[in-house]
């Protein structure tokens, strides 16, 4: 099957212009678009939040994908040589107009697809490798790393103890204020005895009871 993909990424872009390029080059080459996927989505989200990453999970051998250009595919390098060795692997083209790509069975494309793989398994490497320096960096300068000390649910609450007393005392339920709070209840109420703001119980003695 020929599928045409076209992506824009805001409601204000139009899709004529990538449809017109598409049928015009379908045109010259004998070709007909079989399934048009169309989507007005960021690349910078996540493929299988995209119309395009359930495709591939459906494409196979001998399907092809038409796109104006490979920018259409996917936000940056990395992404786009996953999807054309993924492509690769499972025997479906690629052709892009502007890029004159033309990914297939042929041996330029096996090439092209070691090469694609090898780069992505680089780059990944690259990542680790950048992300593990910057952390030694960050320790080396005596900066702490993960999760600073004072970042537990609780340190919300800080700041509010008088406000959280007078609530309680008002009769305001602890789930209730915990939801006021955005904190779980049981965070609130480890809170509220740490801090001995749990007003004591004062009975107060009935009008008709006279001593």
């Amino acid at each position: 099957m020929i599928y045409g993909y076209i992506r824009v990424s805001t409601d204000h872009q139009t899709t004529e212009n990538q449809r017109f390029e598409i049928n015009n080059f379908c045109e010259k080459n004998n070709l007909r678009v079989e399934r048009w996927i169309e989507e007005t989505i960021s690349a910078t989200k996540a493929l299988d939040k995209r119309k395009l990453g359930r495709l591939l999970k459906h494409i196979g051998k001998d399907d092809m994908i038409i796109a104006s250009e490979l920018s259409r595919l996917g936000r940056n390098l990395l992404q786009i040589m996953s999807i054309l060795h993924h492509c690769m692997d499972v025997g479906a083209k690629i052709w892009t107009i502007k890029d004159n790509y033309r990914l297939g069975a042929d041996i330029t494309s096996k090439v092209l697809a070691f090469a694609f793989g090898l780069s992505a398994e680089i780059e990944r490497n690259l990542i680790s490798q950048r992300t593990k320096e910057a952390l030694a960096r960050i320790k080396s300068e005596g900066k702490q790393l993960g999760r600073p000390v004072d970042s537990t649910p609780a340190c919300k609450l800080i700041g509010h103890e008088k406000y959280i007393a007078e609530k309680l005392e008002s009769g305001v339920k602890q789930s209730v204020l915990a939801r006021r709070l955005h904190v779980h209840r049981d965070t609130l109420h480890k809170f509220v005895l740490v801090n001995e703001l749990k007003p004591d119980v004062v009975i107060k003695a009935n009008d008709g009871l006279r001593n």
